[in-house]
């Protein structure tokens, strides 16, 4: 695949070969501004040396899948990663080193990680979200939004599901919108984050907002944001039904930072949307 158009954005997608990695590449190839230039996964992954586009069933593009993902950094402007916490980390580093801008979609980072994200924003170009949905990002807003209007009658519940494989629980987005939540009554949302009720556990504590998470199947991504009163309920709810929602906005991000200057980006920002 020729990358020799000025206005070609050249994108590499580290853990290219995992479900959400596939479906990245496949969108990559199908957009007419951007070209996929390279492709990594870890060390013993059996992907390793296969036609990156034949492993998305997109064709031959002649690009193999690399061992290492430094390759792949020095060649692209933007690296799409929605791989592992630790991995996410050594990438963001790896995005300083070189230059390339990164859009990190994963989700489940320790502090440490975190920090090392931001560390790297000072000499690069990242957008970092939970979730890359055009619709979550909204419902962010609206979360935030619709808490800083109910009162503290209203108890607010946030329950996701996911397919069997997800491995961190609550979800990224999740967590996400309860922090939203937070902001929007003017609470520090670790203070009143409830996310696990077993046994007796007592009476409801006001102001808290709990989490339920459910795990099975296939499903891509459902959250609901729950409003509770005495005799009235609200509900915010979005459901994701195919991955590929998840690569557009990753993919709108990745034109988004085309020439923007180093820092720490949000989906809001990409968007548009108030944070």
């Amino acid at each position: 695949m020729t990358t020799e158009a000025t206005n070609e954005i050249k994108v590499g997608i580290t853990g290219c070969a995992g479900r959400m990695g596939r479906v990245l590449l496949r969108q990559v190839a199908g957009h007419g501004r951007c070209a996929i230039v390279g492709g990594s996964e870890h060390g013993d992954n059996e992907a390793i040396g296969l036609d990156i586009g034949e492993l998305a069933g997109i064709g031959t593009l002649g690009l193999t899948v690399e061992r290492s993902a430094k390759p792949v950094f020095e060649a692209a402007d933007v690296i799409l990663d929605f791989t592992a916490p630790a991995a996410t980390a050594r990438h963001a580093e790896l995005a300083a080193e070189t230059g390339a801008a990164l859009v990190a979609g994963t989700t489940g980072l320790d502090p440490d990680q975190e920090k090392a994200v931001t560390e790297a924003s000072a000499k690069t170009a990242i957008v970092r979200a939970a979730n890359m949905s055009v619709g979550v990002n909204l419902l962010l807003s609206l979360t935030r939004r619709v808490a800083a209007t109910l009162g503290p009658d209203f108890d607010i519940e946030i329950l996701e599901m996911h397919h069997r494989h997800k491995v961190d629980a609550p979800s990224g987005t999740a967590l996400a919108l309860g922090r939203a939540a937070a902001s929007g009554r003017g609470v520090n949302h670790d203070d009143v984050a409830d996310r696990g009720r077993d046994g007796i556990t007592g009476e409801r504590r006001r102001g808290d907002i709990g989490y339920a998470a459910l795990r099975g199947g296939n499903v891509a991504g459902e959250h609901a944001v729950i409003f509770a009163a005495d005799n009235e309920r609200v509900e915010l709810v979005h459901k994701a039904t195919d991955r590929a929602i998840f690569a557009r906005g990753a993919l709108a991000a990745a034109i988004w930072l085309k020439g923007k200057p180093p820092g720490l980006y949000s989906m809001a920002d990409v968007l548009g949307v108030e944070a």
